[in-house]
C-alpha cells in the first residue's frame, strides 16, 4: 500500500529565484474549494482584494476591510497543499505608516498562515517595503495600474504611455525590488515598458496586462472561467465559458422542478423495508 506524500509548498525565496529562469504561474482565488481545484497547477495563489468585486459586487477594491482578507485568505490557505499563498493588504490598512501596515501584514500572516503579503506602490512605498521585510515579512510589490488609487487615476487605464508615465513606471519598480521585495506585479502597463522593466530590475515581475517578457503572469480566475459574460477586458484570455454552463444549469434545474421533474425518485429518502 503506497504511502500519501503530502506535496511541498513552494516558497518565497524559491519564486524569486525563479527570475529569468521558468515561468511564475499564477491565479487569483479567493474560497477553499476554487483554491483546491487551483493548487496543483500553479505556483502562487494571489488572495486579492479584488475579491470585493468579484465576490461581493463592489464598485472598486476600496471597500475591501482586513477582516474580509483574512477570511479569505485563510480559507485558501486551508484548501491549498502546494501554491504559495499572497494576501492583499486592502486600501486603509497599509498607507498611513510602516508601523500600521507592520501590524496589518502580522496579522494577515498571524491569522491566515499565508507566506507573504501584497501591497501597491512604488518609490513612496519603499521605506514601508524595507520596513516589512527586514522584521520578518515577506513583501510582493505592485506598480503601473494600481485598482486602489484609481480615483486618482480618474480610472481604469494601462500607464506607461508617455515618456514620463514610463520612467515613472520603472523607477517605482526599481524602489519596489532594491527596498526588498521578492517579486512585483506589474498591471495594465504597455508592453515594450513592461519588457524593459524586467530586463532591468533585479526580482521577479508577474504580468497582468503587461508583457510575455515577464517573468511570469497573474489573472483573476473568473476572468479565464468566463463566469462574467458581460465583461472582458483586453488583458484576458477566456479558458472556458462557464458562465453560460452555470445558466444553462440552472434552467435545465428550473425546468425540472415547474415541470415536477425533479426530485425523482433517486433523489429522495424512502424507508427500507
Amino acid at each position: 500500500m503506497s504511502k500519501h506524500v503530502e506535496s511541498k509548498r513552494v516558497t518565497v525565496p524559491e519564486i524569486r529565484g525563479r527570475k529569468g529562469r521558468e515561468k511564475i504561474v499564477c491565479l487569483t482565488a479567493y474560497t477553499a474549494p476554487m483554491a483546491a481545484l487551483l493548487d496543483e497547477r500553479v505556483d502562487l495563489l494571489l488572495v486579492g482584494d479584488s475579491v470585493g468585486m468579484v465576490l461581493y459586487g463592489l464598485p472598486s477594491t476600496l471597500s475591501v476591510s482586513l477582516d474580509m482578507m483574512i477570511a479569505h485568505g485563510a480559507a485558501v490557505v486551508r484548501g491549498t497543499r502546494h501554491a504559495c499563498v499572497v494576501v492583499d493588504l486592502p486600501f486603509g490598512t497599509y498607507q498611513q505608516s510602516p508601523e500600521q501596515a507592520f501590524a496589518s501584514a502580522a496579522r494577515v500572516l498571524a491569522e491566515t498562515g499565508a507566506a507573504a503579503v501584497k501591497l501597491e506602490g512604488g518609490t513612496e512605498m519603499g521605506p514601508t517595503i524595507r520596513f516589512l521585510t527586514q522584521r520578518g515579512v515577506p513583501v510582493c510589490g505592485h506598480v503601473g495600474l494600481m485598482p486602489q488609487s484609481v480615483n486618482v487615476a480618474g480610472g481604469f487605464r494601462a500607464t506607461g504611455r508617455t515618456d514620463g508615465e514610463a520612467a515613472k513606471v520603472a523607477a517605482d519598480a526599481r524602489a519596489v525590488a532594491e527596498a526588498g521585495a521578492f517579486a512585483v506585479v506589474l498591471e495594465g502597463t504597455l508592453e515594450p515598458v513592461a519588457a524593459a522593466i524586467t530586463r532591468d530590475i533585479s526580482i521577479p515581475t508577474i504580468g497582468i496586462g503587461a508583457s510575455a517578457e515577464c517573468d511570469g503572469q497573474v489573472l483573476v480566475i473568473d476572468d479565464i472561467l468566463g463566469t462574467f459574460n458581460d465583461f472582458k477586458p483586453r488583458f484576458v484570455k477566456r479558458y472556458a465559458q462557464l458562465g453560460d454552463q452555470i445558466s444553462q444549469a440552472a434552467a435545465a434545474y428550473a425546468r425540472d422542478v415547474r415541470a415536477r421533474n425533479f426530485p425523482g425518485p433517486d433523489n429522495v429518502f424512502r424507508k427500507v423495508k
